[in-house]
């Protein structure tokens, strides 16, 4: 883990708006609902950004979470190494992203691993460097390009398994384990099927959005050049 200092500036100013989008009363339901849904010995964090941080940066979690979501033997993740080197705490979250996006979650709700590893970028690389690790193992690591990043974005790890959640209450498949009240449930399509006899009598008919024919009429107009007759 890298030594960062303290950030100035434009740096500074930005980190402390990206701090603002974290909900401190979301990371309590949020724990909540990961504490049920793994079950076994999963201690609870203690409070605060940092901590729920620290709680997933292993990816250990986050695997156990997604693998909970599937019927036992059909889990995405067939390993969960314990391990404390950072690339492969890094390919774990990088698992669990592909699961979760597998699972339904939009790409555009999906958190970076940046956002949980921030400040580690020149740290890593140097580790991998003296190591003499073949660089192109990142492509098997990390789902997302890799590039540094100003400050961690928990709001958006907040945001991912929010999503992740509404999902596992929406499917309803009795994979999901707490309260149902902690997510809402996601808006449902309906499919709606005609017959053929269907399909025809509506090209017959006009769209509102084209106008209307009916009551259109000839009565009272003159023929043209003439004429009008008011009285």
């Amino acid at each position: 883990m890298a030594n960062r200092g303290p950030s100035y500036g434009l740096s500074r100013e930005v980190q402390e708006k990206i701090d603002q989008k974290y909900d401190s009363d979301l990371e309590q339901r949020l724990v909540d609902w990961i504490v049920t849904q793994c079950g076994g010995n999963l201690e609870r964090p203690q409070a605060g950004r940092d901590n729920f941080q620290k709680w997933l940066m292993d990816g250990t979690v986050l695997c156990r979470l997604i693998n909970s979501l599937y019927p036992k033997g059909k889990e995405p993740i067939k390993k969960i190494s314990e391990t404390q080197m950072a690339f492969k705490q890094m390919e774990k979250i990088s698992q669990f992203l592909q699961a979760a996006e597998a699972y339904g979650v939009t790409t555009t709700d999906i958190f970076q691993t940046v956002d949980l590893w921030e400040g580690y970028c020149t740290s890593f690389l140097l580790d991998i460097y003296i190591s003499n690790i073949i660089f192109c193992k990142l492509n098997i690591m990390i789902k997302t390009p890799f590039v540094p990043a100003l400050g961690k974005d928990m709001a958006t790890v907040q945001r991912t398994l929010m999503a992740l959640g509404s999902l596992a209450v929406t499917k309803d498949d009795g994979h999901y384990r707490g309260d149902r009240d902690w997510f809402h449930r996601k808006a449902q399509g309906y499919q709606r099927e005609f017959s053929q006899e269907q399909l025809r009598q509506g090209q017959s008919l006009i769209g509102l959005q084209m106008g209307s024919n009916r009551g259109a009429s000839q009565s009272g107009m003159t023929g043209y050049g003439m004429h009008r007759q008011i009285m």
